[in-house]
């Protein structure tokens, strides 16, 4: 398949903690309008006038920018520094509450400031009182990123289907799918590519873990006059939040926990089980219809023939890019169908299309979901930093890791286990403290968010953070899926949290006027 085996892992394990549903959203950029001042500062930190623009859009948001810097490995407090970026959404109240907002974004591998414009909706009413603060964790956006090379072969097409392509041929002979031990040793180079650039530019993988970056922020309260933060932590920022709060309890007010990750999950453990479950909810919509169960049957079973056909014959398929309507020739596979059924149940929207799209396929018309398999890897390689993944997984997951009978039944299976171990192998280790997986214990006055469909954290994930939590309240969305935040009434339940930390006091009932996306009997929607 003409892609790096790195995107296949980033769209199977590692959009986990991803806040996903930023993928097939177009949120509005509120801006903040400068003010008068040439500066603004709070603490140490003396902010000035800046421009946030968005990756791979025309899209800017005004800001205050400052710069802050912390040693690389704070085990060696007077070696090296790292300059971290970090910008402030101003209040828009004249005298912003002392508490402010400290959002932390997914991945792991995402940006903070490059994310605003997705989360930027959903806290916009926070912001009539409080700032919002936004540092790039080290190894994302602009804080030292880990991003590794584009290492791809460039000879992947066989030569039996790059010939019937010149000869103008739509659909050439299905061709062997590649095995699993290759793709582990291509995997494997790319890994080693990556660890060598990395220290070529002189930076040490090691030190870019959750514990340090967890340091950075402690380090950044101080720098802003040590006031207390309300946390806002979306998927893998759930884990930071955590961590936090655990090693600084006296330094947070509140905290929002939107898809929680618990400390005590090895991530990967469930992939595999959390998708099957989630596919299965959404199918039975499609079950439950009667229109669409005529039209589709059992999508269950069109998927798993559907895999079990591509992992036999990978054929090579003609379509358009969805970015530039390029034309295009790439091998359908079973990895790239998965990987793309994963994607599409993070949000209710795009599961809606599954068993359209999946009916498709079964008979031949590879296209489109190849067409927005593209476009979902593609976007994933601009957003993630992939070296940052690997120095959280390797040194807080992996060790735990283990291959079992019950994930590999499953339709994600247990090969991309596999790859994260081959990766890990090779890839520098940080040190985890001892108690990094223990239930989180606290009274601060925490929300959590979950998504009813969830494929990545489920519900009960938020079940088992509560436990630990003696101020707490769980707030599940029907019919949502992974980041749940700007769904609904959310935004507004979230704001009155912020304002007035008790959660037992929400009124929550308008979040029963949210209900699944009806599955689209054709492109047009759920209408015969």
């Amino acid at each position: 398949m003409k892609r790096s085996t790195r995107l296949v892992l980033l769209a199977l394990v590692l959009i986990v903690f991803f806040g996903g549903q930023w993928l097939w959203q177009h949120a509005r950029t509120p801006t903040v309008a400068a003010a008068a001042p040439a500066h603004y500062r709070l603490g140490q930190l003396d902010f000035k006038p800046c421009t946030l623009h968005q990756p791979q859009s025309g899209l800017a948001t005004a800001a205050w920018c400052a710069p802050f810097s912390v040693p690389e490995n704070w085990a060696r407090p007077d070696g090296r520094k790292l300059a971290l970026r970090l910008a402030l959404i101003r209040s828009h109240a004249a005298q912003p509450a002392p508490d402010p907002v400290l959002y932390l974004a997914g991945g792991p591998g995402q940006s903070a400031i490059d994310t605003w414009p997705e989360i930027a909706p959903a806290l916009d009413d926070v912001l009539a009182h409080r700032n919002v603060i936004l540092l790039d964790q080290r190894g994302t956006g602009g804080s030292a990123p880990l991003t590794c090379p584009d290492v791809t072969p460039k000879a992947t097409t066989p030569p039996a289907a790059t010939a019937a392509a010149r000869a103008g041929k739509s659909h050439p002979a299905p061709q062997p799918v590649p095995s699993g031990t290759a793709r582990l040793r291509a995997l494997e180079t790319e890994t080693r590519a990556c660890l060598a650039a990395l220290r070529k530019r002189g930076l040490n993988p090691a030190d870019f873990t959750t514990t340090q970056a967890v340091q950075d922020l402690a380090a950044l309260r101080h720098a802003l006059g040590d006031p207390q933060f309300d946390l806002v932590g979306v998927s893998y920022g759930t884990r930071v939040a955590q961590q936090f709060v655990m090693r600084h309890p006296h330094a947070v007010r509140s905290v929002v926990l939107d898809s929680v990750v618990p400390d005590q999950l090895i991530l990967g453990q469930d992939f595999g089980v959390n998708l099957d479950a989630a596919l299965r909810d959404d199918f039975d919509l499609c079950m439950n219809s009667p229109a669409c169960h005529k039209a589709f049957g059992n999508s269950w079973a069109t998927l798993l023939e559907l895999k079990k056909r591509l992992e036999k014959n990978t054929p090579e398929v003609n379509f358009r890019t969805p970015d530039g309507f390029q034309p295009k020739q790439e091998a359908m596979t079973a990895d790239a169908l998965v990987g793309l059924v994963r994607l599409y149940a993070y949000s209710p929207l795009t599961a809606a299309l599954l068993p359209l799209s999946l009916h498709a396929a079964s008979a031949g018309h590879y296209g489109p979901l190849l067409a927005q398999s593209h476009f979902i890897s593609s976007s994933l390689q601009h957003s993630l930093n992939d070296g940052m993944q690997l120095s959280v997984v390797c040194s807080e997951d992996v060790p735990w890791l283990k291959v079992t009978p019950r994930e590999a039944d499953t339709l994600l299976g247990d090969a991309y286990i596999r790859q994260l171990q081959a990766q890990c192998a090779l890839w520098p280790h940080g040190a985890v403290p001892a108690n990094f997986h223990a239930p989180l214990r606290s009274n601060v006055p925490v929300l959590i968010l979950e998504g009813q469909f969830d494929p990545v954290t489920p519900p009960r994930y938020g079940t088992e953070v509560l436990k630990g939590l003696g101020d707490a309240r769980m707030l599940i969305a029907p019919g949502q899926g992974h980041n749940v935040i700007g769904a609904g009434c959310m935004p507004r339940l979230v704001k009155q949290f912020i304002a007035k930390p008790d959660p037992r006091t929400l009124d929550a009932q308008c979040l029963d006027q949210l209900k699944p996306t009806a599955p689209f009997l054709n492109y047009n929607g759920a209408a015969p």
